[in-house]
């Protein structure tokens, strides 16, 4: 393959979540396999320093006090205050491939227009629903919800945005706007991390020729640290990381933890928080907050397992990935994405409702000695490995 010239466009440029960490691995990845590499994003005081951050777009906020701030907000959704700098690094870069990420409200789908107006390819990694559904998350009152993939409006009848009419009617609006027949278009190919995602995406009306399922990778250096640190003695623990949030399954994982004598640690943070941590504080439950991304890997390599307990469709959830990649078994919700992590290995459990969660906690403490877990380490970090991954990616580019 030749040396390629890549942008990976990114709405955000830091560590907020699992498809900015994978942009930014992206990045990585593709440079130590000597090809050309540049980002794309809106500026934001967290961002990590790139050389071409001159280009990127002016920051905006929904969350601004000010009314301007949320026109301005509300307007980049349709691509305003994006042409002009993005054009300028087509222009100077001239990249071979132009690789999306989430782009959705803080940049929008106009990247990928202009992309596909210079001829240039363009490859779309699909981390979360928004493709399908206006609202991002496939959930309606706590519920998983696929009405909006044959009728949009929905999301405004239902409010599913925020359950807020405003809020619901601009995402609406937005669909509408950039719809599948537009974003088919310019897209050459999308990446699907899950068989799961890719299934949704076209029961929305996307072509099953442009979707290529590659499951997520963790970076070298990651794997690194995993390897290289020191082993020590597992606590009689298991642990959750993530995303305080209802989606995120958390709260039912509070309830039943609350009644059963194990050691639970919480690391993340959230809208959630201090009510949780008011509510479920105790000896045995205890929040970590935040947590750096080796801080992180300490945790898991000293419990003897982690819950991904979500009631949304979960894509290709990283903390389980990392979590097998320490060789932590995993007890995760029948949903989504997430049994096609999990089946693979009989140390992780899967589990669908209260009673489920309670027998599968109980026996991955129960088997827990019997875990192989410098094998599923190692089996882990090859099968997520980035090599693997690249070697799949290239496929994908070479399809195209």
């Amino acid at each position: 393959m030749k040396r390629l010239k890549i942008l990976i466009v990114s709405k955000f440029l830091y560590a907020r979540g699992g498809a900015e960490v994978y942009a930014m691995n992206l990045g990585e990845m593709l440079q130590k396999q000597e090809h050309e590499v540049c980002f794309f994003s809106m500026h934001h005081p967290q961002n990590i320093h790139v050389n071409e951050d001159e280009y990127f777009a002016k920051e905006v906020s929904f969350f601004q006090p000010s009314i301007s701030g949320k026109i301005n907000a509300a307007l980049r959704i349709f691509g305003t205050g994006i042409k002009r700098n993005y054009e300028k690094i087509l222009d100077d870069f001239q990249p071979d491939i132009v690789h999306l990420n989430n782009i959705h409200s803080y940049l929008s789908p106009i990247v990928a227009r202009l992309a596909h107006k210079k001829g240039i390819k363009v490859i779309w990694t699909v981390h979360d629903y928004k493709l399908i559904c206006p609202a991002y998350s496939c959930l309606c009152n706590g519920m998983p919800c696929e009405a909006c993939f044959t009728d949009k409006s929905k999301v405004v009848s239902r409010r599913c945005m925020k359950n807020s009419f405003l809020a619901s009617l601009l995402a609406w609006s937005e669909a509408v706007y950039w719809n599948k027949e537009r974003l088919s278009e310019w897209t050459d190919a999308f990446i699907c991390p899950s068989n799961f995602i890719a299934q949704k995406m076209m029961k929305g009306g996307y072509s099953a020729d442009k979707l290529h399922v590659i499951c997520n990778f963790i970076n070298d250096e990651k794997v690194k640290f995993i390897i290289e640190s020191t082993s020590q003695e597992r606590e009689s623990a298991y642990a959750y990381i993530g995303r305080l949030s209802e989606e995120k399954g958390v709260i039912e994982l509070l309830k039943v933890a609350d009644r059963l004598p194990y050691k639970l640690y919480i690391a993340g943070n959230g809208p959630l928080e201090n009510e949780l941590k008011r509510v479920y504080s105790s000896n045995h439950i205890k929040f970590l907050g935040h947590l750096s991304a080796m801080e992180i890997i300490g945790l898991l390599k000293r419990v003897q397992f982690s819950m991904v307990p979500s009631i949304c469709y979960e894509n290709n959830p990283l903390s389980a990935i990392e979590s097998l990649c320490c060789g932590t078994p995993v007890c995760g919700r029948r949903i989504g994405g997430i049994p096609e992590l999990l089946e693979k290995d009989a140390d992780n459990r899967l589990f669908s409702n209260e009673v489920e969660l309670i027998t599968s906690l109980s026996d991955m403490f129960i088997s827990s000695s019997e875990v192989d877990r410098q094998k599923l380490s190692l089996t882990s970090c090859e099968r997520f490995s980035a090599e693997v991954y690249y070697r799949k990616w290239l496929e994908v580019v070479q399809s195209i």
